[in-house]
């Protein structure tokens, strides 16, 4: 966790716009979460205190979440003893993960009270704590009795104390006269943390990157002089954290969209494997961060059972596949069982009852070579000459029903890899919504119960893009979605996209008015419609467009699925393009 001592300072700092403030409401969501809305002169705002031992944290928000329809106990002491207060003060202790909110209010006698409410953003050992005047533990989120810990108690009527302190310099303290003690045979970034008080792994990591160019040095192994230039490097990081000049940023995998960190300072050591976006803000940094975090947590949740039934299915579907073609195979060698019912029928004479074999001359082979008959030594010889035509029919039947039913599975397996890839990519909770409506309404999911559609419930739409030369271009975001953009959205004369032979989004040009399309509107679509699909990390990627009249989709065709002629071929490199601000 990157929340360190740094971010930290960064948040209190940016924080003072609410001192002077009154508060208006409180209001606990999560169990360890507290969102107070505070109100200034010329602006109001949001709060979060988040007690959480995955994403402990204090920030502004401009979200909201949905609140329990009973207040839990803590919220309701807390609007009890600093609803309607001032706040007065937002301080940093020392250079921990502390802040201390501290607010002026009345209490029932008319006295006015100064309460303190001690956020400590430590792991699994995160509180929200409000503390009275004379430092008094009035209620926390989290009570820590002496079975938790036998160090420090945190209960009603307890006096509260800070947490103890490492045995480590702070950073904002280091100067000329302190020491780095690089000897051992450790990491050159861990050297730094056993040495430097509040600075977190990715910031270690970053001062050793930007002396080195690199993260991995021993710290045994490094020299006086690269020793001088390490201590420099953290003298003046801990000079621009003492004068709060921070870079907030929030860094992703440059392949995946994966969240890695966010930090109060530019980081570097990634290089080309990350991307490094620069924030407005530490709590704009801050609150996305954890609301995409959140958001993708959630995806994670909501796609992982539907990837399980796709995944399933096109097991089952490809084992079904392999027998089918298996099926073929075999039935490719009838021919032969209906040459030994001839055989036998040609030489009925030469057999009698109870023979378990015979050899014949084949009529049939033009080098007159013989041929060895298995017979059944139970039946006639008639019967055995019936019983090969029977797997001669059985084998020239099963041809043909193999052949239907390997189409449809191709079709059907074609259709689950497609929807597997959306479910995959998909970016909101409405898509992956969207795609289990899908499969309930093919059968794939079954529906429990009597299903009604929520009013105002959230609904997907396709992406909307702008060309360099001012076109509309729409990408599907999943099947049903292709279907519509395709079918139903589009005009005749509209442009239609889709990457050759490979699962994608359908995308379309619009038209209007203006029927001419240039090249370079052309080469944004197809590079769009490359990136949307499973070529997306490939280069020089084909893709087909012609327009939409020549796109059908045949009868019973499940969604996305369509069939197209008369179109030309473009190979491209995957990429995007300018969103259109509504879809911003």
């Amino acid at each position: 966790m990157a929340l360190d001592a740094i971010a930290v300072k960064a948040l209190v700092n940016e924080l003072q716009c609410l001192v002077g403030g009154r508060i208006d409401k409180v209001h606990q969501p999560e169990r360890d979460e507290i969102v107070i809305h505070v109100r200034t002169y010329d602006e109001s705002y949001k709060l979060v205190l988040s007690a959480s031992s995955a994403n402990p944290r204090i920030h502004l928000t401009e979200r909201s979440k949905k609140n329990p329809a009973v207040a839990p106990m803590f919220c309701m002491l807390l609007r009890k003893h600093i609803g309607s207060g001032k706040i007065t003060a937002i301080e940093q202790t020392g250079f921990e993960r502390i802040v201390r909110i501290s607010i002026e209010s009345y209490n029932e006698l008319g006295d006015l009270t100064v309460k303190h409410i001690v956020a400590e953003i430590m792991g699994r050992y995160s509180n929200v704590i409000l503390v009275s005047e004379e430092g008094r533990i009035i209620d926390s989120v989290k009570r820590v009795d002496g079975s938790v810990s036998s160090v420090r108690e945190i209960l009603p009527g307890g006096e509260y104390c800070t947490p103890p302190s490492q045995d480590k310099l702070p950073l904002t303290e280091f100067d000329n006269g302190s020491k780095l003690d690089l000897s051992g045979p450790v990491k050159a970034d861990r050297a730094l943390l056993a040495s430097v008080a509040g600075i977190s792994p990715l910031t270690a990591r970053e001062i050793v990157y930007r002396v080195f160019g690199t993260t991995d040095v021993n710290a045994g192994e490094i020299s006086i002089n690269k020793a001088a230039e390490l201590k420099l490097a953290v003298i003046r990081l801990a000079e621009k954290v003492r004068h709060n000049e921070f870079s907030p940023c929030i860094i992703t995998d440059s392949h995946s969209g994966r969240l890695i960190e966010f930090s109060a300072i530019d980081i570097k050591q990634y290089e080309t494997l990350a991307e490094v976006k620069s924030s407005g803000s530490m709590n704009e940094a801050v609150d996305d961060f954890y609301y995409m975090r959140d958001m993708h947590e959630r995806m994670r949740q909501k796609s992982g059972d539907v990837s399980k039934l796709l995944n399933n299915n096109i097991e089952r579907v490809s084992k079904k596949l392999s027998i089918l073609e298996k099926t073929v195979h075999d039935a490719e060698n009838r021919e032969k069982y209906k040459i030994r019912g001839d055989l036998i029928t040609a030489n009925i004479y030469r057999i009698s009852e109870g023979m378990k074999e015979i050899e014949l001359e084949n009529f049939y082979d033009p080098s007159g070579q013989s041929v060895k008959i298995a017979l059944d030594p139970s039946l006639s010889p008639s019967m055995n000459a019936q019983r090969y035509y029977k797997k001669y029919s059985k084998a020239k039947n099963a041809l043909v029903e193999a052949a239907k039913q390997i189409e449809a599975a191709r079709e059907d397996l074609d259709y689950l890899e497609s929807t597997l890839y959306v479910v995959e990519h998909a970016e909101t909770v409405a898509d992956i919504n969207a795609v289990k409506e899908e499969l309930a309404a093919l059968g794939y999911i079954s529906r429990r119960g009597k299903q009604t559609k929520k009013r105002g419930a959230e609904r997907s739409k396709p992406m909307h893009f702008v060309s360099s030369d001012g076109f509309d271009i729409y990408v599907g975001r999943n099947n049903t979605q292709n279907d519509h953009l395709t079918l139903r959205f589009a005009n005749t004369s509209d442009m239609w996209f889709h990457t050759k032979d490979i699962h994608g989004s359908h995308v379309v040009i619009k038209l209007g008015i203006d029927k001419d399309i240039p090249k370079t509107t052309i080469l944004e679509a197809a590079r769009l419609a490359a990136y949307y699909s499973q070529a997306r990390e490939s280069s020089q990627v084909p893709v087909d467009y012609t327009q939409i009249r020549n796109v059908k989709k045949p009868n019973g065709a499940k969604p996305g699925m369509v069939i197209y002629e008369s179109y030309n071929t473009v190979y491209v490199t995957p990429g995007l393009i300018r969103e259109s601000e509504e879809q911003k």
